[in-house]
Order: structure tokens, then sequence, then C-alpha cells
């Protein structure tokens, strides 16, 4: 239950911050920095990923 909680805060957090802060940038008249902002998290996600597994092989290469 612990895990379930302390995962479960931060996301609804984030959740919750995502809207107000692209409404923010459309209105500041950025309306491509949320696409932007997004694709570069999305890219620092897939190497944290690649970095964190890089020494394991499949079942396959071993």
């Amino acid at each position: 239950m612990t895990a379930v909680s302390f995962t479960a805060v931060p996301r609804s957090l984030a959740a919750d911050a995502s809207p107000a802060l692209a409404g923010a940038e459309f209105a500041a008249g950025w309306q491509t920095a949320p696409f932007i902002a997004c694709a570069i998290l999305k890219i620092a996600y897939d190497l944290a990923l690649l970095w964190a597994f890089r020494h394991i092989k499949p079942p396959e290469e071993r």
C-alpha cells in the first residue's frame, strides 16, 4: 500500500500541473512549446530506460 501511495501522489500532482502549464504557454503565444517539451521529456525517458537496462541481455542472447 505504501508503494502505491508513493507513486500515485507525484503522478496526480504532475497530472494536475500539466494542463495549467500548457495553458499558460498557449496564452503566452508559445503554441508549440508544450509539444516540444513533451518530445524532450519522451526522449529523456527513453534514454533513461536505455541507460538503466543497457547491461541486460535478452534470453536468446545469453
